[in-house]
């Protein structure tokens, strides 16, 4: 029963709401929004004054503080101690004057956590466990804390019931600016409270003042804004109808990635069995080659020679070893070098580099001397470009006239990879290496184009990025 009472309760409101207008909509939600938004920055600018003021205070007060003290102190980097004449002279100086009226505690730390000097006298010598504040001011900031009097050696301040302001100033080596101690004293503060409570007051009415302002030109902004929402409907139909033009070309969009990736798919398939076949005519045949010699009649006869043994020996060697050969050159082609973090002109004398390594021939590289840099996908098609075209100039274009070039043209990167070898008929269909470097190369935005002839074959690339500055 209470669940349908509340559900009847809500679609009252519901149906209220909607009864309104979109500016009274506004003015009730805009109203609890800026409300909320004022209580936030009124808490914030709040805390910043009360951070600022304090800071203010103590940084005022520890200048006077330390011009006062430290002349007094001895090389604390040296002296792990204080001697009789000094704690003399800081009794003197904290028990009378003007410090002496605006101090009621002072304590000198080492780093350590040791109390080196205090007006209490019982508390020198004694170690606590260093405080977060008194770790900061051994960073060299000084720290600051209004009527929080809760660490451990705090029971005497406590006992005052006054509103003290503590504070933790670094005292530095006058030659190296170094941190060698910290002097933590506390101020007698009732004027204090009295103007941080009047300028939390300001700070709360200005906010306040900030906010009605704000939300009655909003209002009034909304309110003339409305009375456009009626012309602007028929313009919002209009953007729906181009919406949904929008989507049924991004249907057709959708069809072609996934035609694409049936593509892709069958290729991978293609790949593995080139890789399959490729193991199967030659290593796999060369091992089968010297198993069957491991059964010869010259190495398990007795009687055979050790001149004829040892010849079927090197010879099963040398198989094993061409074997070894092919399957390094089949895995030298798979495998794909770090190429995330080098540049494209790197990329391509790479390319270039293990091409005239594997094949003992020579290639032409041309590339100006800056190219803009590319995304991972990128630099990986255009290593697999220039790696299958110099590889299908070799193989087809007997090495002839290699070369590799890239430029930049119209804000594209153009890449080539050309030779001078008998060329093939661009009319038929593609290879498996030429099929899998167009479809790599379009998936990514970009253009793939083969010319192919008597004088020999190109292969090019364009890919549009942007130049960094």
């Amino acid at each position: 029963m209470m669940v349908r009472l509340a559900r009847v309760f809500a679609n009252e409101i519901v149906r209220r709401w909607s009864g309104l207008s979109l500016a009274l909509q506004f003015l009730i939600a805009g109203g609890i929004v800026l409300l909320a938004v004022m209580l936030v920055v009124g808490l914030w600018v709040t805390a910043q004054i009360r951070e600022g003021v304090m800071h203010n205070s103590a940084t005022t007060t520890a200048l006077y503080v330390d011009s006062v003290i430290a002349p007094l102190l001895p090389d604390l980097r040296k002296s792990r101690e204080l001697d009789d004449t000094v704690k003399r002279a800081l009794d003197e100086t904290l028990g009378q004057g003007a410090l002496g009226k605006r101090l009621v505690s002072f304590k000198l730390w080492r780093r350590d956590g040791t109390i080196l000097y205090a007006k209490d006298a019982d508390l020198i010598g004694k170690k606590f466990g260093p405080n977060p504040n008194l770790a900061a001011a051994f960073a060299g900031n000084v720290m600051v804390k209004f009527n929080q009097l809760d660490d451990e050696e705090n029971d005497k301040e406590r006992a005052l019931g006054l509103p003290l302001l503590e504070i933790y100033n670094p005292v530095r080596e006058p030659w190296s600016g170094d941190v060698v101690a910290v002097t933590e004293f506390y101020e007698v503060s009732d004027d204090f409270e009295e103007s941080l409570h009047s300028a939390l007051l300001w700070s709360w009415l200005v906010v306040a003042g900030a906010t009605a302002t704000a939300l009655a030109l909003l209002s009034g902004i909304v309110f003339r804004g409305s009375r456009t929402i009626a012309t602007q409907r028929a313009t919002l139909e209009a953007k729906v109808a181009e919406l949904q033009t929008a989507l049924a070309q991004n249907s057709s969009l959708r069809l072609r990635v996934q035609r694409a990736s049936r593509r892709a798919t069958a290729l991978n398939e293609r790949y593995l069995r080139r890789i399959g076949a490729d193991l199967h005519d030659g290593p796999a045949q060369l091992v089968a080659l010297a198993a069957l010699r491991m059964d010869s009649p010259m190495l398990v006869d007795p009687g055979t020679s050790s001149e004829l043994r040892e010849a079927e020996i090197a010879g099963i060697h040398k198989t094993l070893g061409e074997a070894m050969r092919e399957i390094r050159g089949i895995c030298n082609g798979l495998v794909l070098p770090q190429i995330e973090t080098q540049a494209v002109s790197d990329i391509l004398r790479l390319a270039v580099a293990e091409h005239e390594r594997r094949t003992d021939t020579k290639v032409l590289l041309t590339v100006p001397e800056r190219l803009p840099e590319l995304g991972t996908s990128e630099k990986i098609s255009i290593y697999r470009f220039a790696q299958e075209g110099l590889n299908n100039a070799y193989r087809h274009g007997k090495g002839k006239g290699q070369q590799v070039k890239a430029a930049m043209k119209s804000g594209k990167l153009a890449v080539e990879v050309q030779d001078s070898g008998p060329g093939f008929d661009s009319g038929k269909s593609e290879g498996l290496g030429l099929a899998g470097l167009r479809e790599r190369i379009e998936s990514i935005g970009g253009q793939f184009e083969t010319l192919s002839g008597p004088g020999g074959t190109r292969l090019m690339i364009t890919l549009s990025v942007e130049e960094q500055p």
